[in-house]
């Protein structure tokens, strides 16, 4: 762990610190905005799925104000006509997320157990688990959570801070959650910092 807290804290002096903090800055702004714009966000943590971050985003973009209307018929064919790799699927999850848009707004706005926030997500909204769902609160001005994606876990693999798991099941990523919580605690930051300061490390691009 030495080796890696030492490299994060050589990032966190150098100009990539400045990028970092503005895009937890402009996440922040959206917990604010309308519902549409927050759904939209879950609808890119949707797509984020076993696919790149780069195409969801180019996609995402493409598509717009589309999830809040589209059919899932006419959603699936833009999908195709962009290029998007789970076209049929991930139109059937976003349109029956549409469903849940009124009870999100709302605990968003009243929920201070953010545990439980992130379990009901979870739990009603299909497509999304514990990694879309922190990526997503994430990118709305949540901080506290942890996006574990392959690139993570490859990280903190090579450190030898996990074995890298077979299947990720909820107890296993709360584990490496705590794990990374522990090294945020060590370099002052919080798990939405962290984790763009580890993606940079492991691809050297700082996305959402």
């Amino acid at each position: 762990m030495k080796e890696l807290i030492e490299t994060l804290e050589n990032l966190k002096n150098s100009e990539i610190k400045k990028v970092i903090d503005t895009r937890i800055h402009e996440f922040e702004k959206i917990k604010i905005l309308p519902i549409d714009e927050i759904f939209k966000e879950l609808c890119f943590c949707i797509m984020t799925a076993n696919c790149g971050a780069e195409k969801c985003i180019e996609v995402h973009e493409g598509i717009h104000n589309g999830f809040l209307n589209l059919s899932k018929e006419k959603l699936t064919d833009k999908f195709k006509a962009l290029g998007y790799r789970f076209p049929n699927i991930r139109s059937e999850y976003i349109t029956e997320a549409r469903d849940h848009k009124d009870n999100l707004e709302k605990m968003i706005k009243s929920n201070d157990d953010i545990n439980g926030l992130r379990d009901w997500i979870v739990k009603n909204i299909k497509g999304i688990g514990y990694k879309e769902a922190s990526h997503f609160l994430r990118n709305i001005g949540y901080k506290n959570y942890a996006i574990i994606d392959f690139h993570i876990v490859d990280l903190l693999t090579k450190n030898d801070l996990i074995e890298k798991p077979k299947t990720m099941t909820k107890r296993k990523y709360l584990e490496i959650e705590e794990i990374l919580k522990n090294i945020g605690n060590k370099l002052n930051l919080n798990l939405a910092e962290l984790d763009l300061y580890l993606w940079y490390l492991e691809t050297g691009k700082i996305l959402k």
